[in-house]
């Protein structure tokens, strides 16, 4: 049995009483559902989803969605994923004057643990809120489900700190307040879900679901590892139910879309300057493209 298995059959009960969908999910809780199910269903119901006629209004009101092709997205060229000075969704620091600059440097509010707590903070809000969009599950064809947010999420996780090692003792110190962070938000949103009972426990098993995850990605991009790898660790930490479950041959182009994803994100963020990396002022990469809004011809 995987250790998503056990995990699943551990909190059966609170999976069935909606409790771990509404872990992961800002919206309305979802009808009952299990933690994942085969890639087949999950791409009909999206399909469905994209056609039904609730969708229609927002359809009209935005125009067509072109067609999204897996096969011809994240083959561009990497670029730096640092926001520009002037972006509205940078996150800057107060500047405070005077007598509350003094009580606020007395107070630590400036020393440098305090500014990479700020930091790290930032950092993860920008992880929480790329895999928080439906656009992310829409492209690579996956149910939001726990366990397909919370792979996603560390996916991201690793992203972040495989760069931040770039930085060396700096970057590690830096990823340490940041897993810091992770690990404090996922014990919440469990616990916030009702799940109380056993929560060390599982706490524990997600622990060693992360870890294990991140030495799989390490090894899949390592220079040893063929461009097969990673596909493969794709597959089996986000899309597989087991880890012995063979690639469902509709899901191959989506796996193969999130793999390229992972390696241009990888170099992406590589390009990525350190300011932008310890301030949080970067943004990953649109997942779908972007269309050219309409133009109006003159008479």
């Amino acid at each position: 049995m995987s250790r998503w298995r056990a995990v699943a059959s551990r909190l059966s009960a609170a999976a069935d009483s909606h409790l771990l969908p509404r872990a992961f999910s800002k919206g309305p809780s979802p009808l009952p559902q299990p933690l994942s199910r085969n890639f087949a269903k999950a791409a009909a119901a999206a399909t469905a989803t994209s056609h039904s006629p609730s969708a229609a209004p927002f359809a009209a009101a935005v125009g067509p969605r072109p067609e999204v092709r897996v096969n011809s997205l994240f083959l561009s060229k990497p670029c730096s994923l640092a926001l520009p000075a002037d972006s509205p969704l940078r996150a800057e620091d107060p500047h405070y004057e005077g007598i509350k600059r003094f009580m606020l440097t007395l107070l630590l509010f400036y020393s440098k643990q305090s500014k990479s707590i700020r930091g790290a903070n930032a950092v993860y809000h920008r992880i929480t809120s790329h895999v928080d969009r439906p656009d992310i599950y829409e492209v690579f064809q996956l149910e939001k489900t726990f366990k397909t947010t919370f792979s996603l999420l560390v996916l991201h996780m690793w992203l972040v700190l495989r760069r931040l090692k770039e930085e060396g003792k700096d970057g590690v110190k830096f990823g340490q307040y940041i897993y810091e962070t992770y690990n404090h938000d996922v014990e919440l949103r469990v616990s916030k879900a009702g799940v109380n009972l056993l929560l060390t426990k599982w706490m524990k098993e997600l622990e060693k679901i992360f870890y294990g995850n991140i030495v799989k990605y390490d090894t899949a991009m390592s220079q040893e590892a063929s461009q097969d790898d990673l596909v493969d660790i794709i597959w089996r930490n986000v899309y597989a139910d087991e880890a012995s479950q063979p690639m469902d041959a509709a899901a191959i182009p989506a796996v193969q879309a999130l793999a390229r994803y992972t390696r241009r994100e990888a170099t992406c963020l590589s390009l990525t300057d350190k300011e932008a990396m310890f301030t949080g002022n970067f943004k990953f990469s649109n997942v779908l493209p972007n269309v050219p809004s309409p133009t109006k011809h003159r008479r």
